[in-house]
Formats: structure tokens, C-alpha cells, sequence
């Protein structure tokens, strides 16, 4: 088999493979969409996801040296506060996401 036909068939296992894993749970749950747990799941999981993604992030932070963790603790308040006054989840991540970048960038 050539490279190119190689490349191929590796691409379409690994399409066929992520359409799987993503239409799989739709097929499995369909009659399920009022269970207890997947409601349950449903409403207390992504909270708990975001908040284990917060602290994931800031525990590399040292605060013992300059400019202790503020670049981080600044464009946490500000996602935080997007969040809040505009309810936008994109708008608040990217705004906190861009602050962060140009902090370092700039070195503040």
C-alpha cells in the first residue's frame, strides 16, 4: 500500500472511530432523556468540570515569587465578572483567555 493510500485509511478509521464514540451514547440513551441520573448528571457535572479546570490551572501558580499568581488571579476575576454581568460563556473565556495572553506578553 502506498503512503498516500496508508494516510487514507488511517484518516478514515480514525473519522469513523470519532463518529462513533460521539453518536453512540445518542443511540444508547435515546429513551432515556428523563432519567433521574442523567438529569442529576446533567445539572451538577459541567459546574464540577469548570471548577476542576480552574484549580487544574492554578496549581503550577507560585505565589511566593513576583508577580505572585496576579496575571492568573486577574484573568480569573475577569472571566469571572464577564461571566456575571453579560452571562456569555464564549465571551467570558475568551475575554479572560486574551487578558492572560497580553499580560504575559507584556510581562506585567
Amino acid at each position: 500500500m502506498s503512503d498516500t493510500g496508508y494516510l487514507l485509511a488511517v484518516f478514515l478509521v480514525m473519522t469513523v472511530a470519532t463518529f462513533l464514540t460521539r453518536v453512540i451514547p445518542f443511540i444508547a440513551l435515546k429513551n432515556k432523556g428523563e432519567h433521574p441520573l442523567l438529569m442529576l448528571l446533567g445539572r451538577y457535572m459541567p459546574p464540577s468540570i469548570m471548577t476542576i479546570l480552574v484549580i487544574y490551572s492554578l496549581k503550577s501558580v507560585d505565589m511566593m515569587q513576583p508577580p505572585f499568581g496576579a496575571n492568573e488571579l486577574l484573568a480569573l476575576s475577569l472571566t469571572s465578572l464577564v461571566r456575571l454581568l453579560k452571562g456569555h460563556a464564549l465571551l467570558s473565556i475568551f475575554s479572560g483567555t486574551a487578558f492572560y495572553m497580553v499580560a504575559l506578553q507584556m510581562e506585567l
